[in-house]
């Protein structure tokens, strides 16, 4: 038996219906993983951005001496050699969880050294707002290589009476 002239194509219309629809929900799952997904390398980038900062906040205040100096590597913040017993401010060297290197932008001190470090990339982050008090300044920053991880001493001033 043929079928009548008004049951023609309807199977042919539900399929493609709902391929369309399973083709939009596949592409919004697919945003929603690549957001999730960046959010957490964003995540990783704060915590490992801020380790390093540390570490070379702990190396440059605890260099032996009147004259503080920062590390001329990133290397010399797992042994630092400048005492009897060697110190550790870091377990191990960070890959940047934004490009998936082992390199990282580099910000020079004045007088030598490394005195913070920052992401390669120049993609566009999502967290715009709403960091910590030491990351404030990445606030509006328009991309990742914005967000330096630096450390700079407080000068101490004296005050006359």
């Amino acid at each position: 038996m043929k079928p009548t002239g008004k049951q023609t194509g309807f199977t042919y219309l539900t399929v493609l219906f709902t391929i369309a629809i399973a083709g939009i929900v596949l592409a919004e799952v697919f945003i929603n993983w690549t957001q999730d997904s960046q959010r957490e390398k964003e995540r990783q980038l704060l915590f490992v951005g801020n380790q390093l900062r540390q570490a070379i906040t702990l190396y440059y205040e605890r260099t032996p001496g009147a004259v503080k100096r920062y590390p001329e590597k990133l290397e010399d913040l797992l042994t630092d050699e400048r005492y009897n017993t060697p110190q550790h401010y870091l377990r191990k060297l960070y890959r940047d969880p934004i490009t998936n290197q082992d390199q990282w932008g580099l910000i020079m001190a004045p007088e030598g050294g490394i005195m913070g470090v920052h992401s390669l990339s120049n993609a566009q982050p999502i967290k715009v707002a709403e960091f910590g008090y030491q990351d404030r300044s990445f606030e509006g920053a328009g991309k990742y290589s914005g967000w330096v991880f630096s450390y700079t001493p407080h000068v101490q001033t004296q005050r006359y009476q």
